[in-house]
C-alpha cells in the first residue's frame, strides 16, 4: 500500500456537534480538518454528531483539504458505532480516520480490520482510509516504535499534550516553559522520540493542541520547536491558529533559495569528483544535501517551486 503526500501544516478540530462550525471549517485555510467525536463532544451529543459529521461531509465543497474524523476510542462503547455509521454513510468522502489513545498495536489492528471490512462492503477502494494515531498515553509511548511500524494504513503520529500529562501524572499546564517547574522544555523528548518512531517508518509527525487561542506568541513558540525537531504540522484548536501552523511549517523563500544552492554546490562537488564542496567557509556534503532536500520537498508540497 502506498501511502498518500498529504500536507499537514495545520490540523483544526472541528466538534461535530456543531454543524455551523463544519461549516466554517470546511471554507477555512486548514491543511487538514477533523471532525471530532472525542473529546469535543459530549457523552449525550455523540450519537447524534455522526449525522452531523456525514452530512457535512457529503454537501459541503472541502475543496483540496483533507477529510479526517476523529472516532472514539477503542476501548469505548462508541467506538464501534462511529466507525460502521461515518464509513458507512460518507466514506467516499473520507481521507483519515483519527485514533485517539491507542495503547497497543492491537487497537490500531482493530480499527484496521475494521475499515478493510467496511471498505469492501460499501465498495469502497481498499486501504483508500488512512489512520492517524494520537499518541496521548505513556503506554502508547513507551512502545511507540512498535505502534508506528504495524499498520500499511498509518500516515501519521499526533502528539496528545492533555490526555499524556494525566497519564503520565506531570505537574505542569499543558503548555509554556516549565512555569519554573521544570528547566526547560517538558515535552522535548516525547517529541523526539515521537518524531524518531514516525520517521523511521515514513509517517508524518504531528505535534498536538496548544489550550490557549488567545496566545499567539505561545502558540508559534510552541509549534517552531516541534518543527526544529522534525515535525510537519501542529493541532489548531482554533481557526485563528490555523494561519500560524501553516506560516511556521512552509519554508521562507529564503530558507527555499539557501537548500536550492546548497544542494546544487553538493551534486557540482560530486560530479567533479569531490566528496564536499566549501559554501562559504562551511564544508557540506551528501549528508548536507539530504538535509536541504527535505526543505525542498516541503518547497514543492506548498507550491513554492
Amino acid at each position: 500500500m502506498t501511502r498518500p503526500t498529504r500536507l499537514r501544516r495545520s490540523e483544526l478540530s472541528t466538534p461535530g456537534s456543531n454543524p455551523k462550525m463544519i461549516e466554517r471549517a470546511a471554507t477555512s485555510a486548514a491543511d487538514l480538518v477533523f471532525l471530532d467525536l472525542e473529546d469535543a463532544v459530549a457523552p449525550s451529543d455523540k450519537v447524534s454528531a455522526r449525522q452531523n459529521i456525514i452530512a457535512g461531509l457529503n454537501d459541503l465543497d472541502w475543496g483540496a483539504k483533507t477529510r479526517a474524523v476523529r472516532i472514539n476510542g477503542t476501548e469505548t462503547h462508541w467506538c464501534h458505532a462511529d466507525l460502521v455509521e461515518v464509513v458507512g454513510g460518507a466514506g467516499a468522502n473520507i481521507d483519515v480516520i483519527i485514533v485517539p489513545k491507542p495503547k497497543a498495536p492491537r487497537d490500531v489492528w482493530f480499527v484496521d480490520t475494521m475499515l478493510t471490512q467496511l471498505e469492501r462492503q460499501h465498495g469502497l477502494e481498499p486501504g483508500r482510509i488512512g489512520l492517524e494515531l494520537l499518541i496521548e498515553e505513556t503506554e502508547a509511548l513507551a512502545r511507540v516504535e512498535e505502534i508506528a511500524a504495524c499498520c500499511p494504513r498509518l500516515e501519521a503520529l499526533i502528539l496528545g499534550f492533555g490526555d499524556f500529562s494525566a497519564s503520565q501524572g506531570m505537574r505542569l499546564s499543558l503548555h509554556g516553559p516549565g512555569e519554573g517547574k521544570y528547566p526547560g522544555d517538558p515535552w522535548s523528548y516525547h517529541r523526539n522520540r515521537m518524531i524518531v518512531a514516525a520517521r523511521a517508518n515514513g509517517l508524518d509527525a504531528i505535534d498536538g493542541p496548544f489550550a490557549d487561542f488567545r496566545d499567539d506568541e505561545g502558540y508559534r513558540r510552541e509549534a517552531t520547536w516541534a518543527s526544529a525537531l522534525g515535525a510537519v504540522g501542529k493541532w489548531a484548536i482554533h481557526p485563528s491558529q490555523v494561519p500560524i501552523a501553516n506560516d511556521v511549517y512552509s519554508p521562507t523563500d529564503a530558507e527555499t533559495a539557501r537548500a536550492q544552492r546548497m544542494v546544487a554546490q553538493v551534486r557540482e562537488a560530486e560530479a567533479a569528483g569531490a566528496g564536499a564542496a566549501n559554501a562559504g567557509g562551511v564544508m557540506i556534503d551528501a549528508a548536507t544535501a539530504r538535509l536541504f532536500e527535505v526543505t525542498l520537498e516541503r518547497a514543492r508540497l506548498t507550491g513554492k517551486i
